[in-house]
């Protein structure tokens, strides 16, 4: 840059609380050369694989799903269902992707069957987080990219292995 502003910014009392630390040069350094190969970057970069993921691959997987699920739980209904994945809270924080989420309804569908419900997904060896609307408990599948690992825990939830 130019020498008069950058003796400008160095004189600036925000120079030293917004520069860029060495965490962040050293992310930055890992991850920009990623972007030299378009190809393999949705591989290399987990998130953004998740955000390209086709709504209709995650519709199959969650048809595939769905009645393992309803094997596994008893007096529980399980449905398919599109929802919007939010992309993140702090870049894109009204952004959302159209996605397919399994819909967990117990016939006595109150409130503390919900919770108990999703209590004894978060109990799993390998803990399953959803979230309850509509009176139901819902998980979004975009990104699920263990199906065999979701199908463990499912075994765990129809032995009650699951913590309750």
């Amino acid at each position: 840059g130019r020498a008069d502003l950058v003796a400008k910014l160095k004189k600036n009392p925000l120079k030293r609380a917004l520069r860029i630390d060495k965490i962040s040069t050293a992310a930055l350094g890992a991850v920009l050369p990623l972007y030299a190969d378009p190809e393999r970057l949705p591989e290399q970069l987990p998130a953004l694989g998740f955000m390209i993921r086709a709504q209709a691959d995650i519709e199959a997987q969650a048809r595939r799903l769905a009645p393992r699920l309803e094997t596994a739980l008893e007096k529980i209904g399980v449905s398919v269902a599109p929802c919007l994945s939010q992309i993140g809270s702090g870049a894109l924080p009204d952004k959302a992707l159209p996605s397919c989420a399994l819909v967990l309804k117990p016939d006595a569908g109150s409130g503390q069957a919900l919770a108990r419900l999703a209590a004894r997904f978060r109990g799993l060896a390998l803990p399953v987080i959803g979230r309850i609307q509509d009176g139901a408990l819902w998980f979004d599948l975009r990104c699920l990219d263990d199906e065999e690992g979701f199908s463990t825990g499912l075994a765990e939830l129809a032995t009650g292995a699951a913590k309750k």
